[in-house]
């Protein structure tokens, strides 16, 4: 069950940073960017200390994850 809560919350979260991106992405890529991009915000989060809980912490530390994906893809694209 972990897993399908995992695709589903990566899902919304990789969608709602590309809306907030303006990205024009698949829901495969919104799912990888919500799931990568959690990973890697979680880890630069408690690299200062800061921890997120719950669903809520979770899908927020996802989105914030997801836009900075879209905005690294961008610099090395230009």
């Amino acid at each position: 069950m972990g897993f399908i809560v995992a695709i589903i919350v990566g899902g919304l979260a990789g969608w709602i940073g590309s809306m907030i991106m303006k990205a024009d992405t698949g829901i495969l890529v919104n799912i990888g960017l919500g799931i990568v991009g959690a990973l890697v915000a979680n880890f630069l989060l408690g690299l200062v200390g800061i921890a997120s809980y719950g669903l809520i912490g979770n899908f927020i530390v996802a989105v914030i994850g997801a836009c900075l994906l879209i905005w690294i893809a961008r610099k090395l694209r230009s």
